[in-house]
């Protein structure tokens, strides 16, 4: 049976996010930094965007001005997405990402350090080699931090567990799922995939940046829009409908009971800060929406909420399966 861990314990949470922050924040320090150290020998436009075939020579041309808020709304954006949806597993991720970003805002300042005319500053393709290094080493960086974030451990094999049930003889094997959606995360996620091709021909270097944050949301979102709630003996798995991965799954032998309960609005912020891939203290979350909610509670004491259709059918088979898996 394939396992799988609640991705941070309570007292660990507060610690991943940090360190999810941190590289973000040292980026953007240095980014600031340097603008203001070379601030007197930076032309008023920077050269920010090079033809691949032409020896990096400048084709696009961004403000200075235009060019400190863009990297910083960048910076700014990305650090708050992976503050808010880091994993443990996925710590590398937010370093690397800092530390390609980071690179290169601070690559293209130095390319254009005392530059006279913004049309003949050059960023050879070693610049992006540089970039790509340093994502590297962060991406180690974080890999390593990630083992001061202590994980849940497996949970001990529950006893009777509680809530509803769903009859069966002892032969018979019963499996559910059921498609849940959120419309407003599949709109928004679509208007954003659409800004990308629309940002890339508005201009070279804000369009660039424009794209990659459409990218960002589009991405994650449209997996998450319309998600699959499968209960079976394998325990109860969420996963995107169109592709097997990314997918949450608490396994059998973890499910401590399953009970069912209708979320409202004031709920949904109360108890998980809002909708989407939620993560809090004491419980994590699919919510994309009001109403029927699956909730699993484990044998460490946190608790799994989907919101899903038909959630006391799939409450009561999974006590049911976990109640016979507990007396094998």
């Amino acid at each position: 049976m394939t396992r799988a861990t609640h991705p941070v314990g309570p007292l660990a949470a507060p610690r991943l996010r940090a360190l999810a922050a941190l590289p973000f924040v040292l980026a953007l320090a240095t980014y600031l930094l340097l603008l203001s150290l070379w601030s007197d020998r930076l032309p008023d436009t920077l050269a920010t965007h090079f033809a691949v075939g032409d020896g990096g020579r400048a084709d696009g041309f961004t403000g200075r001005t235009a060019f400190a808020v863009l990297g910083v709304g960048l910076l700014v954006g990305l650090g708050t997405g992976w503050t808010v949806l880091v994993r443990r597993a996925a710590l590398w991720g937010a370093w690397s990402t800092a530390g390609l970003v980071g690179a290169l805002c601070v690559l293209l300042l130095r390319a254009n350090l005392d530059a006279t005319d913004p049309a003949q500053v050059v960023s050879p393709l070693t610049g992006l080699a540089l970039a790509a290094a340093a994502a590297a080493v962060f991406a180690l960086v974080g890999w390593a931090l990630a083992s001061l974030v202590p994980a849940d451990e497996p949970a001990a094999r529950p006893g009777a567990t509680e809530g509803p049930r769903l009859t069966l003889g002892a032969s018979e094997v019963a499996g559910w799922s059921r498609a849940t959606a959120s419309r407003p995360l599949t709109v928004l996620s679509a208007l954003a995939l659409a800004a990308v091709p629309a940002g890339l021909l508005l201009a070279p270097w804000p369009g660039a940046l424009f794209a990659l944050l459409g990218l960002v949301i589009a991405v994650p979102g449209l997996a998450l829009a319309r998600v699959r709630v499968t209960v079976d003996r394998r325990g109860v798995t969420v996963r995107p409908s169109l592709v097997p991965r990314p997918r949450v799954r608490v396994p059998l032998d973890e499910v401590a009971g399953a009970t069912v309960r209708e979320l409202d609005t004031a709920a949904v912020l109360r108890d998980f800060g809002g909708w989407g891939y939620r993560v809090r203290a004491d419980r994590t979350g699919v919510v994309l929406h009001t109403g029927e909610t699956l909730v699993v509670r484990r044998g460490s004491g946190r608790e799994f909420a989907v919101t899903v259709p038909d959630a006391a059918t799939a409450a009561a088979l999974l006590n049911t399966l976990a109640e016979r898996h507990g007396r094998v």
